[in-house]
């Protein structure tokens, strides 16, 4: 089974779970019913923002997300072994350094965003999550619950997330770390 599949399976499985239709989490998510069902059956692989809108649908991280679709906790997680998930719509690349596993809060997240992207979510997975970005390269502008942020090579944004964020590039592409707590 392919982690698109395995992916597909445990977002029905919520779904389930929680005793929603398809169409009560195209409410809740503004995603339409038909790409849910799509999504459910491994037919297209979820944009980051559906995985966001459905995280948040969900109370989850998207880093969250994806560890409860692979195996289990491990205490060293090398280099060759690191989830990568792309955005087939945007090219957002998602590389996970430090998963979200039982008993640990944070996560830490390598991530790239090509030049002119923007990427938004519309709540976080969950309200007063807590996010430190530190920018490696490129500028990247944090837009977070209506307050832009413009970040340079070096700079730390850190915020508690309860609304919107938007992550936007310039002529450059961005590469940063995302610390989840």
């Amino acid at each position: 089974m392919t982690q698109t599949d395995r992916l597909a399976h445990h977002l029905a499985e919520l779904r389930r779970a929680r005793g929603w239709s398809l169409d009560q989490l195209a409410e809740a998510t503004g995603v339409s019913r038909a790409s849910l069902a799509r999504i459910e059956k491994a037919q297209v692989s979820p944009t980051a923002d559906t995985l966001g809108k459905l995280c948040a649908a969900y109370g989850i991280t998207m880093s969250r997300l994806l560890a409860l679709v692979e195996d289990d906790f491990r205490p060293v997680v090398p280099a060759r072994d690191r989830r990568v998930w792309t955005d087939p719509e945007t090219g957002f690349r998602r590389e996970v350094v430090s998963d979200a596993a039982t008993g640990l809060s944070g996560e830490v997240l390598l991530c790239h965003l090509p030049a002119h992207q923007r990427i938004s979510y519309d709540r976080p997975p969950r309200p007063g999550l807590e996010h430190h970005l530190l920018l490696q390269t490129g500028a990247l502008t944090v837009t977070v619950e209506g307050r832009s942020h413009r970040l340079q090579p070096g700079d730390c944004l850190r915020y508690r997330l309860d609304g919107s964020t938007e992550f936007q590039t310039g002529d450059s592409a961005a590469e940063y770390t995302l610390f989840l707590l």
